[in-house]
C-alpha cells in the first residue's frame, strides 16, 4: 500500500514499543519489540476483525506490561491486503510507519546470509529496518481525497482493459479482413466500431455497396470520411486475403469484444464524471488547473495519488512520493548520471508525464524548456521528465501559497497570483 509520504521517521525513543506486521491475504503475522531489546515472539492473526482485536490486545498487554507510552507500528509497503489492518490501527491513534520493500530484501539477505523468505522471519527485519531510520510516515488519504484514489485507480484499470481488449479485436480483424486496419487504422475509432458491429465481414461490406458505404461513413464520422474511403474499404473487402474458416465463431467473439469496450468506455466516461464532481469539493484544485495543459481529470488523478498537500513540508518529500527524485552512483573519478529512484507512486508519475507531453506542445508554457533541453542533447524522455519535475514544483508552490499561476505566454517567466 503506497500510499504515504516519504518524510523519514527518526529513530525511536526508550518509551516506545514497536510493533511490526507481515501482510498476507488470509493471516498477518505480528511482532512486539521493546526498546531494552525484549520481545513478543512472531505470531499469526487473521485477517478479519476478530484477529485484528486479539492483535490489539496483544499489543496493549505489552505496552502495559513493560510501561510504555508510545506505540508505532510498521509494515512493508505491500497491496491491498493491508489496507482493513491499517484502517483499523489508523483509529487507535497510534504512529504507522512503512519501509521499502527493497530494503527488506536487502538486509534480510545482509542478516542471514541468504535470500529466504518466511513469515516469522519478515516482521524482525521490517523492525531492524525502522530502528535504523529508515521508515517512512504514512498518510492515509481521507474524504474526498480518497474518494479521488479510488476513481483515479478505477479509471486507470478501466483504460488497460480497454488497450488489452483493442490488441484482441486487431488480431481477430487481421485473420478475417486484414485489409480493414489499413483503410481504417484506428480500431478503436466510432466508424470502426460501428462498422465492425454492424457488418464485420468482407462479405457484409460488399453486401452494402460503395454508397450506402460512404453515407454511414459521413454519418458516423461526422463528416470527416466519406466516398472516397468508402471505395477505398468495398476494394479491400473485394481482394481480401482473409480466412473463411471460422467465420462465423471469429465474428461471434468480435462482436462480443466492441461490446465491451463500449461498456468500458462508458464507465470511464461515468468515472470521468465523478472525478470532475469530487475535484468541485476541494478548494486549492483551481490553483491546479489554472496551469494552462492541465485539465480536470489530470489534477483529479493528482490530488487522488498525493493525497492531501498540506501533509508535506518540502518539495522534495512530495518528489519521493513520486518516485522523481534524483540519485547518482558515483565512486572515485567515475561520476554517475543523475536517474530518477522510481520508488514512489508509479501512476503520479506517469499522470505527471501525460501532463508534461501536453504542456511542451507547440504553443504550451512548457514549449521552449522543452526545445532548451533538446538543444542541450538531452534525450527526449529525459526532457519530459525534467518537465514533470518542473510542473511538481510550480504545482506544490501554488497550492502551498494559495496562488494561481500566470503564465507571460512567452514560456520564460512564470508569476504567482494570490487566489481569489
Amino acid at each position: 500500500m503506497k500510499n504515504g509520504n516519504t518524510k523519514k521517521v527518526r529513530r525511536l525513543n526508550e518509551k516506545t514499543l514497536l510493533v511490526t506486521v507481515d501482510m498476507g491475504m488470509i493471516r498477518h503475522t505480528g511482532y512486539c519489540r521493546c526498546p531494552n531489546g525484549m520481545e513478543v515472539k512472531p505470531f499469526d492473526f487473521a485477517n478479519n476483525r476478530k484477529g485484528f482485536e486479539e492483535f490489539w490486545f496483544r499489543v496493549l498487554q505489552t505496552q502495559k506490561s513493560h510501561n510504555l507510552q508510545e506505540i508505532v507500528v510498521g509494515f512493508e509497503s505491500t497491496g491491498a491486503y493491508a489496507e482493513p489492518l491499517l484502517h483499523f490501527l489508523r483509529r487507535k491513534g497510534i504512529k504507522l510507519v512503512q519501509v521499502n520493500p527493497l530494503h527488506t530484501k536487502r538486509l534480510k539477505e545482509l542478516q542471514g546470509n541468504s535470500p529466504g523468505k518466511t513469515d516469522h522471519k519478515d516482521p524482525k527485519v521490517i523492525a531492524d529496518i525502522i530502528e535504523l531510520g529508515h521508515a517512512l510516515t504514512v498518510v492515509i488519504p481521507e474524504g474526498t481525497s480518497a474518494e479521488l484514489r479510488r476513481l483515479t485507480s478505477a479509471r486507470e484499470r478501466s483504460m488497460q482493459r480497454r488497450t488489452v481488449l483493442l490488441n484482441q479485436l486487431h488480431v481477430l480483424i487481421f485473420i478475417l479482413f486484414p485489409e480493414f486496419l489499413q483503410v481504417l487504422k484506428n480500431t478503436g475509432s466510432k466508424t470502426s466500431q460501428y462498422l465492425l458491429k454492424h457488418c464485420p465481414t468482407p462479405e457484409g461490406i460488399i453486401e452494402k455497396g460503395v454508397v450506402a458505404l460512404a453515407r454511414i461513413l459521413k454519418t458516423v464520422s461526422r463528416g470527416n470520411m466519406g466516398n472516397e474511403r468508402a471505395e477505398a474499404l468495398y476494394k479491400a473487402a473485394k481482394e481480401t486475403v482473409g480466412v473463411k474458416e471460422g467465420q462465423k465463431s471469429i465474428v461471434f467473439e468480435i462482436t462480443e469484444i466492441v461490446f465491451a469496450i463500449e461498456a468500458t468506455e462508458r464507465f470511464i466516461a461515468t468515472v470521468e464524471a465523478e472525478m470532475k464532481k469530487y475535484l468541485k469539493e476541494i478548494p486549492y484544485s483551481l490553483s491546479i488547473l489554472s496551469i494552462k495543459g492541465i485539465g480536470t481529470i489530470t489534477t483529479a488523478g493528482l490530488i487522488g495519488e498525493i493525497g492531501d498537500f498540506g501533509q508535506f513540508n518540502t518539495i522534495s518529500e512530495v518528489m519521493k512520493q513520486a518516485g522523481l527524485d534524483l540519485y547518482e552512483i558515483s565512486s572515485g573519478k567515475h561520476k554517475g548520471k543523475k536517474r530518477i529512484s522510481k520508488r514512489g507512486r508509479h501512476l503520479l508519475r506517469k499522470i505527471l508525464f501525460f501532463a508534461a507531453i501536453n504542456t511542451v506542445r507547440k504553443g504550451g508554457m512548457m514549449h521552449e524548456h522543452y526545445q532548451k533541453y533538446l538543444q542541450r542533447g538531452m534525450l527526449r524522455m529525459k526532457a519530459l521528465i525534467a518537465i514533470a519535475r518542473k510542473l511538481l514544483r510550480i504545482i506544490f508552490a501554488i497550492v502551498r501559497d494559495n496562488s494561481v499561476f500566470i503564465s507571460d505566454f512567452s514560456g520564460t517567466q512564470y508569476q504567482l497570483k494570490e487566489a481569489a
